[in-house]
């Protein structure tokens, strides 16, 4: 079936040092974006890491440290991939867990604001295991018909990616209304449907430092917006401060901002951290 777009698509695989978002790197990244009009246009680049690739990593992806020495840095490819990727929205096989997180790690080390939470952001993985729960391999075979080894070499991010865009495209085929009696296994081929599907929590970052939640007043009860919905705004899901709005403490405690800043959390913590600190200087204003 083909994606019902509104705006391109990136469906997405990285391969990297290792499975540390803060400190390891990235090795390939491969994606297919596609267009609201079906074009497809496949990209697979090698990244040199700026570090040595370990032997167990080598041996499970096939990327060893000769492939990556004449390779461009991520710092070097992230004006294009920027350039590539605005404006778009983003899937991935457990994407939101990790690969997300890590590539905006790197565009945050390249120098480049690029904020996802302004894309919808769809986890292929997270779909699957709410529908079938298992893994990419069985997704492969029971969305396609056919066995992933007989058609990819494994751990390899532009097989990955292949083998995900298919996954993708046969889930909106068993999954569409009219196929399924029960609505519960109904999935629309829609993009917002399927980014709110994927999401297991309510993380304002990707690490799980602020969460969004509901704002109550004195009484207790739920406030709503002009619309009738609940309004949610960023708590800390941490520390001393841990269940407190996180406007209200940076304003109440700066030293607790700095802390953070200075601190060993990922850059994507400290970005949007610093979002919600500026956010709240010019409504001040």
């Amino acid at each position: 079936m083909r994606l019902n777009l509104t705006k391109p698509i990136i469906i997405f695989d990285l391969e990297t040092t290792g499975l540390d978002i803060i400190n390891d790197r990235i090795i390939q990244i491969s994606y297919i974006k596609v267009m609201p009009n079906q074009e497809e246009i496949r990209k697979d680049y090698h990244v040199n890491p700026e570090r040595a690739i370990s032997e167990d990593i080598t041996k499970l992806t096939g990327i060893s440290n000769e492939d990556v020495a004449e390779a461009p840095t991520f710092k070097a490819l992230a004006p294009s991939l920027y350039e590539d990727f605005k404006g778009c929205d983003f899937a991935g096989f457990n994407s939101n867990h990790f690969d997300i997180p890590m590539l905006a790690e790197e565009f945050y080390r390249a120098g480049i604001d690029f904020d996802f939470q302004k894309s919808r952001l769809i986890d292929i993985q997270t779909i699957y295991h709410k529908m079938e729960r298992r893994n990419l391999a069985a997704a492969y075979k029971y969305y396609c018909g056919r066995k992933m080894e007989d058609d990819f070499e494994a751990h390899r991010a532009d097989n990955d990616t292949e083998a995900t865009y298919r996954v993708m495209q046969g889930m909106l085929d068993m999954y569409q209304p009219g196929r399924q009696e029960e609505e519960e296994r109904q999935l629309p081929n829609d993009m917002e449907t399927l980014s709110t599907f994927s999401k297991n929590n309510d993380n304002v970052d990707f690490m799980g430092r602020m969460v969004w939640k509901e704002v109550k007043d004195k009484n207790g009860r739920v406030m709503l917006d002009e619309n009738g919905n609940p309004i949610k705004k960023e708590y800390f899901n941490f520390g001393k401060y841990k269940g407190q709005m996180v406007e209200e403490v940076i304003h109440r405690d700066t030293g607790y901002y700095g802390w953070i800043m200075s601190g060993d959390f990922s850059n994507n913590t400290k970005q949007i951290l610093t979002r919600i600190r500026l956010r709240g200087l010019v409504n001040k204003k």
